[in-house]
């Protein structure tokens, strides 16, 4: 099934109560951007989904070292690799940035509006 040229479609990894992706869905909604939620409370995002961000950003980006879920674990002094690191992630979805988001190959790690907003001129000029 893909998509008609000018149309953009994104997929959205977060968790409903998470405030950066709630203000992702937002901000798409707003924009009439077709979005595809992954509630990640619901299903975790498969290692080899990370893995794409991480070939991107690096597997560090993806870490949410403020958030609760990494203090509870105790994870402050954890020295992994990226294998690991990718593991923990889709074991512990707490841990991750919010929201990634996925537009064809490219992807975002946490809020990225800039970037959003040049795939959907990109779309609408038929990009």
């Amino acid at each position: 099934m893909s998509t008609p040229p000018g149309t953009l479609e994104v997929q959205v990894f977060g968790t409903k109560k998470h405030p950066q992706t709630r203000a992702a869905l937002r901000f798409f909604s707003e924009r009439r951007v077709r979005t595809h939620f992954v509630d990640l409370a619901e299903r975790a995002a498969a290692p080899g989904e990370l893995k794409r961000f991480a070939q991107k950003h690096g597997t560090e980006a993806l870490v949410d070292r403020t958030s609760k879920r990494f203090a509870e674990l105790g994870l402050g002094p954890a020295r992994y690799g990226d294998e690991r690191w990718i593991q923990l992630l889709a074991d512990e979805p707490g841990l991750l940035v919010q929201p990634l988001v996925r537009c064809k190959q490219q992807v975002t790690v946490g809020p990225a509006e800039t970037t959003w907003t040049a795939w959907i001129a990109a779309a609408k000029a038929g990009a």
